[in-house]
C-alpha cells in the first residue's frame, strides 16, 4: 500500500478505536522504516534493522509500534497486522499460537478486552 495522508489519519483512527477497546494506553504509531531508524536506539532495540522484513513489530516497553505499510498488500491485512500487535501490547506475556490468534479473531470481530490485572495470589490453607 501507498502510505499517503488520508491513509495515515485512517490507521492512526483505528488505532485510537482497537487501543480504547482492548483498555491500553494508545501508543505510538511508526509507519516507515526511516522513522524506525530515526528514533532512539533504546526504543527500537531488538527490531531496528530487520523491522523492515515483517509488517508489523511491537516495541512493549516503549509502547511503539511499526506498521509496514509499504509492505502491507491490502486492507484486510492492514487490519489484521494492526490488531495483532496491538493483542501484543494487550498480553504482552503471551506468544503466537492457538490461543493468540484466537484473541486476535476475537479483538477483529469486536470483542472489548477488560483492564489488565495481576492475578492475586491464593494462599493456601
Amino acid at each position: 500500500m501507498k502510505l499517503d495522508p488520508d491513509l495515515k489519519l485512517q490507521i492512526l483512527e483505528k488505532v485510537g478505536i482497537y487501543s480504547n477497546r482492548f483498555s491500553i494506553p494508545e501508543p505510538q504509531i511508526l509507519l516507515t522504516t526511516k522513522e524506525v531508524l530515526d528514533a532512539p536506539k533504546e526504543m527500537t532495540e531488538g527490531r531496528r534493522t530487520s523491522a523492515y522484513k515483517y509488517y508489523g513489530v511491537s516495541y512493549l516497553l516503549h509502547n511503539l509500534v511499526f506498521i509496514n505499510v509499504r509492505k502491507i498488500p491490502d486492507e484486510k491485512t492492514l487490519e489484521n497486522t494492526l490488531v495483532h500487535e496491538l493483542i501484543h501490547m494487550r498480553f504482552p506475556y503471551l506468544a503466537h499460537g492457538k490461543r493468540f490468534n484466537k484473541l486476535v479473531r476475537r479483538g477483529l470481530g469486536g470483542k472489548t478486552f477488560p483492564p489488565y490485572r495481576k492475578r492475586s495470589k491464593i494462599s493456601a490453607i
